[in-house]
């Protein structure tokens, strides 16, 4: 940060955006090493430090204190949330990461998880790609911005948040439930999704999550008068559970391909083995084959979530001792809604699929509509620019539905519109998030760090 702010000063005057790019390298993998060096697992770290580190460095570049809040509800997992002012009357927009990460045990992992390691082209750390290595590009960018001296045509806001790995910790969701005025935005980048995948060392596609599947959670519960186990009964509690869920597991729900499955689908099909290929065609053909569309399912269990809702049981709690019958049974079964679907009308399939009043379903919590983001041709743009000045060329864009979940879902459910992101190139294939050994590329931090830049930049002042 200081080589920026010296060079700055010898200039004369304020450096463009373009000459700040070595200098916000060398910063971004100072930054990095921090953010990794940093446990904010929820069991053993603290997101608060952190956030209050990350807070010093744009306060010291020049964004007013007023103006960058390290804010939570305790002292600890507190979240930082950045705005840069703008020109213009245009609602802000949001970007959007976490700074929680998953715990990962010394003796799992062939080096120091929480440490940057640069190994064999690779930098390996807990969080380097979910989610402090698409965060950090993120502050190096906004450091970039502020530091050019140009205002936004509109106000940015940057938000780091805590809780995204745990239930319950104060995170995106009361940011946008208690201080919705915060991060109220137009839309939301959100840097924990998505992603350009690499075949060969070659980038091949950009994915951008324009919808998430929507989460719901219901239980399967069985009562009954018990007794003792030398006499067992037909009315088993447990039985009586596993058939239920043995229909459960036969039963599939309706294929349900929305806009943005539409228009993910025929990109997937470029770049995936030919039998592949052709069973996404098959299935983008109207009228809808079931046939294809169940070929296509059995070659990935990702094509099944993508297609249609799902329901898997997950947890099952029974019986109270060895030698007594179980008078009580329950599992519980976590459901992925295809948006737009209800809970009400997944609720009616799921009694229709059981068919046995002796197993009473009911939900855990109620579910949060998700409305897909509208692909707009200018955010689109927006992106496509990005992409140019990482790469200098054209990448396919490859709109995406994710099945799991990620904080993008509360803006969602608030109205504001996400699209998950980031420039990190990674590997197809290359799935370590939450594992051993999570790592990414050497170049691909650096390409990051481009894209992030110019993502900002075409934000704050439009594509030319």
């Amino acid at each position: 940060m200081r080589h920026a702010l010296i060079l700055g000063l010898l200039a004369g005057g304020v450096l463009p955006l373009a000459a700040q790019v070595p200098d916000a390298q060398r910063e971004a993998r100072e930054i990095l090493a921090e953010m990794v060096s940093t446990n904010t697992t929820l069991a053993h770290g603290d997101v608060t430090p952190l956030a209050e580190r990350l807070a010093a460095r744009f306060v010291q570049a020049g964004v007013p204190a007023s103006d960058v809040q390290v804010i939570g509800p305790e002292a600890k997992n507190r979240n930082l949330v950045v705005r840069i002012r703008g020109t213009g009357t245009e609602r802000p927009v949001l970007f959007l990461a976490h700074l929680d990460v998953v715990d990962a045990p010394r003796a799992d992992w062939s080096v120091e998880p929480f440490a940057i390691t640069e190994k064999d082209g690779w930098l390996y750390g807990r969080g380097s790609i979910d989610d402090k290595g698409p965060a950090t590009t993120l502050v190096a960018g906004m450091l970039a911005l502020v530091r050019s001296g140009k205002k936004p045509g509109r106000d940015l806001i940057l938000a780091l948040t805590s809780g995204e790995e745990t239930d319950g910790v104060p995170g995106a969701e009361w940011l946008v439930e208690q201080h919705r005025d915060l991060v109220d935005a137009e839309w939301v980048f959100n840097f924990d999704a998505g992603g350009p995948i690499t075949q060969g060392g070659a980038i091949k596609w950009l994915s951008l999550q324009g919808a998430e599947k929507v989460y719901w959670t219901v239980t399967f519960t069985v009562h009954n008068a018990g007794g003792h186990s030398s006499q067992p009964r037909a009315d088993n509690a447990i039985y009586q559970l596993a058939a239920a869920l043995g229909r459960l597991r036969a039963f599939r729900f309706p294929i349900h391909l929305t806009a943005v499955s539409r228009a993910e689908l025929p990109t997937r099909a470029q770049f995936v083995p030919a039998v592949e290929a052709a069973a996404i065609r098959a299935v983008l053909k109207e009228p809808l084959s079931l046939m294809a569309a169940e070929h296509l399912a059995a070659i990935r269990p990702e094509y099944n979530a993508l297609l249609r809702t799902t329901c898997v049981a997950t947890m099952l709690a029974a019986g109270h001792a060895e030698n007594a019958l179980p008078a009580l049974a329950t599992a519980t079964v976590n459901c992925r809604l295809i948006p737009g679907e209800t809970s009400a009308a997944t609720m009616a399939a799921l009694r229709r699929t059981v068919a046995d009043t002796g197993v009473a379903i009911a939900e855990v919590d109620p579910a949060k509509p998700s409305p897909p983001s509208p692909l707009l041709p200018a955010r689109i743009a927006i992106v496509k620019s990005a992409i140019e000045a990482a790469w200098g060329k054209d990448v396919p864009i490859a709109p995406i539905q994710e099945s799991g979940a990620t904080d993008g879902l509360y803006f969602r459910n608030a109205g504001i519109p996400v699209y998950g992101l980031h420039g990190i190139p990674m590997p197809l294939g290359e799935d370590r998030e939450h594992g051993n050994d999570e790592r990414i590329p050497v170049p691909s931090f650096a390409q990051g760090v481009k894209f992030a830049t110019a993502l900002i930049h075409g934000t704050a002042f439009g594509v030319q």
